[in-house]
């Protein structure tokens, strides 16, 4: 089987590719290779050996971009099996079998559909098998093959990265690299020179040139001057083919800006200075500008500013302002007219960040010259003194002077100065200024030790223009006078013990002054001499302004006399000297051994007894607790008097007590006893008085015939429920007594109890034939009788 193509099949027949491609298309020629027989050189025997079949088969080619209106001829697949008789099928499978390759299945011709793009898709790999039309049997083993798409030039270069912002020192050597910039072309490298790519500048000369080749872009001028030109746009080409004619090209724009240097040092745009400044300039202020211009930017136009030299360097001076670099000119001390009307300063402007580089094209630094004007001004009075410091005895008269203050008019004119006291505050009147001298006089009495400072502001201004006006701040101290004794420094609270020995130290006193030191620094101590001679204390002054109080006898009791009155004369070393009388209270205490103070209470007294206070605390415990068992019983007493029964019919839960006899059966007055005996007297369930019951229990119907019958045993027992379940009463305990004499005998009972509340068929008239002896009896009974028959 044989393929023919329109392209090389195999790198060994270069020469028949290059001739098949030179004469075109319409000189299609086959390559075939028999493999079936064998030939032998003459007079040898022919072998003829079994015919291999199988596939001629390499690369097909098919050009990209194909816009003709009929179908790419590919190439042609032939079979050996082929007679040419239409018996042989052609079959075509894999990448765009059918839709982008078809085969014409008789001849094996293979056309191409549609226009391909190589850079989408290189290459496609199919399979053609060549069958027996009649009996769809394969004639050969499918073999595989593959159809190369060949590249044209259909792709221009791109910038991936571009537009490009790119910096460079300014006067930077020729040559020095900028940036190295690089297209990309889609074609095949392998394939011609559609991806050879070559860059040029189309834009930027002459200022900036590039490599053909690496695409690397440099300068091309020496000291390209920021100052000069700062921005650059150069544009790149870059073009495909080699940069031959018809080749595809794309292009970038470098945007290209000069860094600075500092290659430009300051200058001041004149060489000399006016500037005006009147004589009222505070101290501390900015009195004027100046500034040097420097062409670079940056830290490479900071400078710093200095006065080199001039009369005037003491009185000004010059910092950097470091966001205008200006030289900012500052007053260091006052001006005045009148002593010097001009100054004259040399100011220097340097650049702080150098560049050695560049050190040939200095110095970086410029002088000016500026000449300073004072300027006269009416300025206020002026005081000899910046402040005064003044002195007055306290208890002075009123108008006593305290002193003078002075102030001239600083101008040549030298007008007359008037005097006032500025009344801020309170203290400013307690003194008063002579308008025209100066003097300041009191205007009350001052007491030192009320107030020993004031201080006043104390104000001058020109009779000509009062608006002008100068203050001096003015302290006045009040001297100290001996107007008051010294006192006991704080109460003493002084105790002697009784058990003290002669001699004995008690107590040590000090002494205050109001008055300055200067006028007490001494305190003289001694007792009341117009008094006769004390027996009991003693008072020695220990001549450091403080005294000692001693006992003068041995044992003192404060069953004699329990406090004793010591009184005390201070005097001080002033002029003149003052003194006072002070008392001190001793008191007579108890006290232990060692001298500690036991107690100096009265009821001490009962200690000596043999009682100490915790025993004296038990006693009174002890007799509040028996009254307080005497009260309470008391109570219980008047408690236990009161009536248990509010109600005479409410027998419930109660124990009656009777302390004398009764009266027999004649005593009906005492209490209805039946109650207890007959239990259909207490048919109705009876409530205590004395409690609200909060639920009525609902009322008990006995029948008549069952009330005669009822057992005692069972009443008893239902009172008792009763009384458990009652809930009319809290749960007080109560005691019931009820007499249970068991039940009935045959013979009867004589005991008239029942008779009372029951009716009986019983004929009481035999009682009448018993005697004298139950003649009252029979009376008895028979009213009874009568009274019922009634």
């Amino acid at each position: 089987m044989r393929i023919t193509s329109t392209s090389c099949i195999c790198p060994v027949l270069v020469c028949l590719c290059f001739v098949q491609r030179c004469y075109g298309a319409a000189h299609h020629g086959s390559i075939k290779v028999t493999r079936n027989q064998t030939r032998h050189t003459e007079g040898e025997t022919e072998v003829h050996h079994r015919p291999k079949r199988g596939w001629v088969w390499n690369q097909f080619f098919v050009l990209e971009e194909h816009m003709g209106p009929d179908p790419q001829y590919v190439g042609k697949l032939h079979s050996n099996s082929d007679k040419g008789d239409g018996s042989v099928k052609y079959i075509l499978t894999g990448e765009g079998a059918g839709t982008i390759f078809i085969i014409d299945d008789t001849t094996g011709d293979i056309h191409s559909t549609k226009s391909l793009d190589r850079e989408q898709k290189t290459h496609y790999v199919l399979h053609a098998q060549a069958i027996d039309r009649r009996t769809n049997k394969p004639l050969e083993p499918e073999s595989e093959f593959i159809i190369k798409v060949q590249d044209i030039n259909d792709n221009a270069p791109k910038f991936t990265d571009g537009p490009y912002i790119v910096t460079v020192p300014e006067m930077s050597e020729m040559g020095t690299s900028v940036l190295q910039v690089t297209a990309t072309d889609a074609d095949d490298p392998t394939y011609g020179n559609s991806a050879r790519v070559v860059y040029s500048i189309l834009q930027g000369q002459p200022y900036f040139s590039v490599d053909p080749k690496t695409g690397v872009i440099r300068t091309a001028l020496h000291n390209m001057d920021r100052e000069a030109r700062e921005h650059y746009s150069v544009v790149i080409q870059a073009k495909d083919m080699a940069g031959q004619v018809g080749g595809l090209s794309g292009s970038t724009t470098v945007n290209i800006t000069l860094t600075d240097v500092n290659d430009n040092p300051p200058r001041f745009p004149q060489k000399h200075y006016q500037l005006y400044v009147p004589e009222s300039a505070q101290v501390g202020s900015a009195v004027g500008k100046i500034k040097a211009n420097d062409a670079d930017t940056g830290s490479n136009a900071d400078m710093k500013y200095t006065i080199i030299n001039g009369d005037g360097a003491g009185v000004f001076s010059i910092s950097t302002d470091k966001e205008t670099r200006e030289g900012i000119l500052s007053l260091k001390k006052p001006l005045n007219y009148e002593k010097k009307k001009s100054y004259t300063l040399n100011i220097e402007g340097a650049n702080t960040h150098l560049d050695f580089r560049f050190s040939h094209l200095g110095p970086f630094k410029d002088v000016t010259m500026l000449k300073i004007i004072v300027g006269d001004v009416d300025e206020p009075p002026l005081f000899t003194m910046p402040s005064y410091l003044m002195e007055v005895y306290e208890n002075a008269k009123i108008g006593t002077p305290v002193g003078t203050v002075t102030a001239q008019d600083p101008d040549t004119a030298n007008s007359l100065v008037r005097y006032f006291i500025d009344h801020n505050t309170e203290e400013d009147r307690y003194f008063t200024i002579d308008a025209n001298t100066g003097t300041i006089k009191t205007a009350k009495i001052f007491d030192r030790e009320e107030t020993p400072w004031y201080n006043i502001t104390v104000a001058a201004s020109e009779i000509d223009n009062p608006g002008l006006v100068s203050h001096v701040p003015v302290g006045i101290r009040i001297l100290d006078v001996n107007d008051n004794p010294p006192e006991l420094a704080r109460e003493y609270d002084v105790v002697v013990c009784e058990n003290a020995k002669p001699g004995q130290v008690i107590q040590t006193i000090t002494a205050t002054d109001k008055d300055n030191s200067a006028n007490g620094v001494r305190f003289h101590f001694s007792l009341d001499e117009g008094l006769s001679l004390n027996p009991n204390f003693t008072l020695k002054d220990n001549e450091d302004n403080t005294a000692s109080i001693l006992t003068r006898r041995r044992r003192y009791s404060r069953t004699t006399q329990d406090m004793y009155y010591l009184p005390i004369l201070i005097s001080d070393g002033g002029v003149p000297p003052l003194s006072s009388s002070s008392t001190l209270t001793v008191r007579v205490c108890a006290c232990e051994r060692d001298g500690r103070v036991r107690t100096c209470h009265a009821e001490a007294f009962l200690s000596s007894a043999g009682l100490s206070t915790g025993a004296l605390i038990a006693i009174l415990l002890c007799v509040v607790i028996l009254l307080a068992i005497v009260v309470l019983f008391i109570t219980l007493r008047r408690s236990k008097k009161e009536p248990l029964i509010i109600s005479e019919e409410d027998v419930r839960e109660n124990v009656v007590t009777y302390d004398d006899e009764g009266g027999g059966e004649e005593d009906t007055e005492a209490f209805d006893i039946t109650a207890l005996r007959n239990p259909s007297a207490a048919e109705e369930l009876k409530y205590r008085r004395d409690v609200r019951p909060e639920v009525k229990p609902a009322p008990r119907h006995h029948p008549s015939s069952s009330l005669d019958s009822i057992n005692v045993q069972e009443f008893i027992k239902q009172r008792l429920a009763e009384a458990d379940l009652d809930p009319s009463v809290p749960p007080y305990d109560s005691l019931q007594t009820y007499a249970y004499e068991g039940h009935r005998s045959e013979a009867g009972s004589i005991s008239s109890l029942d008779s009372v509340t029951t009716q009986s068929d019983q004929d009481y008239n035999y009682l009448g034939d018993w005697g004298p002896e139950f003649k009252k009896l029979a009376e008895l009974y028979g009213e009874i009788e009568s009274e019922r028959t009634t």
